[in-house]
């Protein structure tokens, strides 16, 4: 069966089909009319199929809003107004992969951090600029989130401005921004409306909220803010700055290189003039490689692979704490992102906007990603000077 699911969620509905009938989908890209699916479909089968079948399928994915229709850009239009009508971003997770309210939170929290004790150089706390934070849920990453933000948490209470790279798991633009400040269990992280709006204009205002509905129920962001407002221990949080990036695949695909794209390299050097004079810290909030059945490979995660996996993972912790985004480009570019490295874009865009830096690895892991333990997701917590 397949699952058809909008992540937008303009429709509660989600629609499941038959195999056979799935394949229906493929014809209806907007090119052909109800009687051309029909018999296209009908043909692709090589049976002939009542006509009624395409209908009704097609009157249920437009009532699901899974059409690109003017049903569903009415809907998709009125949920924007209503996002952008709140007074901040609601955290979507809530309640749901962590608890909702701040003493609950705080006490789930305190059970991953106990034990866990800051390095220090020189007797004093790290102050540096940038992290490298999961986005794995808390249940299976919660200690490296421990022990990532209790390095971070100095560096981030002397902040004058924080910025999230999150992964776009919905694919979207390269850079999507929005105005709505992120609340957590513990109150709003304010955000820089001005400082959005220069970013904006810089890539294309268009482009830059061309996906804005991404933010609302994307966890890549929410998961490090949340985080980051209980390091701040009740401290006056600085703005936030909360960006999703997406997918890299089509420089991979295509042969092209990020470094050659305008838009980034606008926002980069926008980003890097508004830090002038400022303590900015910018946090890629990512994992790393997804391998297994579970992410459609056909082995399973033996021991040897595992192996083979932590040293390909090292080759990328290397280039990252060298602080050279080429060639933790040419790292993943290389073999395809067969490792589906989930923070690509984001870490890569970090590693542009420090320029000379280096870092010290704080935590690696190996989560589990099925049932049986044949898959995983790795996942690690990095310091950058």
């Amino acid at each position: 069966m397949w699952l058809l699911r909008d992540p937008l969620q303009l429709s509660p509905q989600q629609l499941i089909f038959p195999t056979a009938l799935a394949q229906m989908l493929f014809f209806c890209d907007g090119t052909r009319t109800l009687p051309q699916i029909h018999h296209d479909f009908s043909q692709h089968l090589g049976m002939p199929i009542d006509f009624h079948i395409v209908h009704d399928t097609l009157a249920h994915l437009d009532e699901a809003c899974l059409l690109h229709n003017e049903r569903a850009q009415a809907a998709e239009t009125d949920l924007l107004i209503r996002y952008r009508a709140q007074p901040h971003r609601p955290p979507a997770l809530a309640g749901l992969s962590y608890p909702a309210a701040a003493a609950d939170l705080r006490a789930y929290f305190a059970e991953f951090t106990a034990g866990v004790t800051p390095r220090q150089t020189d007797t004093s706390p790290w102050r540096g600029r940038g992290i490298i934070s999961p986005h794995i849920d808390y249940l299976r990453g919660g200690s490296v989130y421990a022990q990532t933000w209790a390095h971070a948490a100095a560096a981030a209470r002397e902040a004058d401005l924080i910025v999230i790279l999150g992964t776009d798991h919905n694919g979207g633009q390269a850079l999507t921004l929005t105005e709505k400040p992120y609340a957590t269990p513990f109150g709003v992280l304010p955000t820089d409306t001005g400082l959005v709006g220069r970013l904006a204009a810089a890539i294309g205002q268009d482009f830059a909220f061309a996906s804005e509905l991404n933010h609302r129920q994307e966890h890549s962001v929410e998961l490090s803010a949340v985080w980051l407002h209980y390091a701040l221990a009740g401290t006056q949080p600085c703005p936030m700055i909360p960006v999703l990036v997406g997918s890299f695949h089509r420089f991979v695909a295509n042969g092209h290189h990020p470094a050659q794209d305008e838009r980034l390299n606008r926002f980069i050097g926008v980003l890097q003039q508004e830090s002038l004079g400022k303590k900015v810290m910018v946090v890629a909030s990512v994992d790393l490689a997804h391998v297994g059945p579970a992410f459609g490979d056909d082995f399973e995660m033996d021991a040897p692979r595992r192996a083979a996996l932590a040293q390909s993972d090292r080759r990328l912790l290397a280039a990252i704490m060298a602080g050279d985004a080429a060639r933790f480009y040419g790292e993943i570019a290389g073999i395809q992102d067969r490792n589906r490295i989930c923070g690509f874009a984001p870490i890569y865009l970090l590693l542009r906007y420090l320029e000379a830096t280096q870092g010290q690895e704080i935590a690696y892991q190996h989560c589990p990603a099925d049932n049986e333990d044949n898959s995983l997701v790795s996942i690690c917590g990095v310091l950058l000077e």
